[in-house]
C-alpha cells in the first residue's frame, strides 16, 4: 500500500488533491493511505515551495497544481 502525503496549508486544491488521489485510487481498486500535511516546518523539510504538493512513500512527485487524473493513475501503477 502506497502512502500519499498532500504538503499544503489546507486550502481548496489541496483538499481537491488529496480527495482526487482517494478517488482514482477507489476507481481503481487501490488502497492508500493520504495524509494531508499542513505544518509548514514538515513541509518545508520537503523543501516544497509551491502547494499544493505530493510525495509518496516520502519522496516529493508533484507540486504547484493538482495533478491530472492520468498522472495519479501512473504513481498507482508504478
Amino acid at each position: 500500500m502506497k502512502t500519499f502525503e498532500v504538503l499544503g496549508t489546507g486550502c481548496k486544491k489541496c483538499v481537491t488533491t488529496a480527495e482526487t488521489i482517494e478517488r482514482v485510487a477507489n476507481d481503481l481498486g487501490q488502497t492508500v493511505t493520504v495524509e494531508k500535511v499542513t505544518d509548514p516546518a514538515k513541509i518545508m523539510e520537503y523543501q516544497v515551495m509551491s502547494t499544493p504538493a505530493v510525495a509518496i512513500d516520502g519522496k516529493v512527485v508533484h507540486s504547484g497544481s493538482i495533478p491530472g487524473r492520468d498522472e495519479i493513475v501512473s504513481w498507482l501503477e508504478s
